[in-house]
């Protein structure tokens, strides 16, 4: 049985869990301790960052989406991703979108309002810190200072900032609502990798800290049950078809991608390339400042230019003309000839992951 190691609270253990939960792959859940995510893991895996999954033949692999990738290769029915290549294509974008963009208000409710921050220091401390010897009250006081200064401070967040960040989630409860009033997943019956990857911000994060978890609860409940209809599906008994094409309540959604969260790589691309360790971007008319460049991101761009490049003719014709209605074509390919430089990608999950974040301050 492969284990998993991670925590309650985190983002893309959530997301994992979610697709090993409905592919019916068992696992055994590990809580990751300090010394395990500081010294132990990055080891095996290259990077301080959970999950990491260590399979029964002592292999490790860690990065969510090239865990599901391999899981696909291992345990392919039901597929997670649509047969159909342009609703695979959009299940991509939008598994990315919620991996890289929605990652900021994410952190930035759990750790700039106490309400949040207090309770979840206590939980991470409590369950990483059981080998550090330090008392409880300085381990928890740490805790919320290092997560708010790496994920929310030094991230972009500020006084200017913040109403933008708090909307990228609100809007995206307006888009999700309405479509969970007509289909109980993104695309159909049953849930795909868009599902699976919105899980990482709307699971543990989003539905489950107390902030965000209130507003989802009273503004938004048709997204708190598509929260938990993902928790509790299984491959073997939520089966059912899916729509045809991009059905038209998703163009919102593409159009949020191609205005928000392609243009920030957009700007980590540009950035990279010019040798700069960090950046500044407008996104929507807001101005983000002192950005941290991201050479993992760079590839999340590069990644998604080039699953667009594989598709065929008629997935390329059915697609293409929604992408460009809705702002996402032009960003997507703004970068000719990408290349981020992580040769350890072409080895994912396996090999020496690269961080998102290369500086972390304690």
């Amino acid at each position: 049985m492969l284990k998993v190691y991670g925590l309650k609270v985190s983002y893309f253990t959530g997301k994992l869990e979610a697709y090993l939960r409905y592919k019916e792959i068992p696992y055994d859940f590990h809580s990751m301790t300090g010394r395990e995510f500081m010294r132990d893991i990055p080891a095996k895996t290259g990077a301080m960052q959970m999950p990491a999954v260590e399979l029964d033949d002592g292999r490790w692999m860690t990065d969510s989406s090239p865990m599901i990738d391999w899981f696909e290769t291992q345990y392919p029915d039901p597929p997670i991703l649509p047969a159909d290549g342009a609703q695979a294509f959009v299940c991509r974008l939008i598994e990315d979108y919620a991996d890289e963009w929605l990652w900021r208000p994410a952190m930035h409710y759990r750790w700039s309002y106490p309400v949040s921050s207090k309770l979840l220091a206590r939980q991470i401390a409590d369950a990483m810190g059981a080998d550090i010897n330090a008392p409880g009250w300085m381990k928890r006081r740490r805790t919320e200072r290092r997560q708010k200064l790496n994920f929310v401070d030094r991230d972009g967040v500020t006084p200017q900032t913040r109403a933008h960040v708090e909307g990228a989630y609100l809007r995206l409860l307006d888009m999700l609502k309405l479509i969970f009033r007509d289909r109980p997943f993104l695309f159909g019956a049953r849930p795909t990798l868009a599902d699976i990857g919105l899980m990482g911000p709307m699971f543990r994060h989003f539905a489950m800290d107390p902030g965000p978890g209130i507003i989802m609860r009273e503004e938004a409940p048709e997204v708190m049950a598509w929260v938990y209809r993902v928790w509790a599906a299984s491959a073997s008994r939520t089966t059912g078809d899916l729509v045809s094409g991009i059905p038209d309540d998703l163009r919102p959604l593409l159009r949020e991608i191609g205005t928000a969260h392609l243009e920030a790589l957009n700007a980590e691309a540009v950035a990279w390339q010019a040798g700069q360790k960090r950046h500044g971007a407008i996104i929507q008319g807001t101005e983000y400042r002192d950005l941290q460049t991201s050479q993992y991101r760079v590839w999340c761009l590069e990644v998604l230019q080039a699953r667009h490049a594989a598709l065929d003719a008629p997935a390329r014709a059915a697609l293409d003309p929604i992408l460009e209605a809705e702002g996402v074509l032009e960003p997507l390919l703004r970068q000719s000839g990408l290349d981020a430089g992580y040769e350890q990608g072409k080895a994912a999950p396996f090999g020496k992951s690269l961080p998102v974040f290369e500086e972390i301050r304690n």
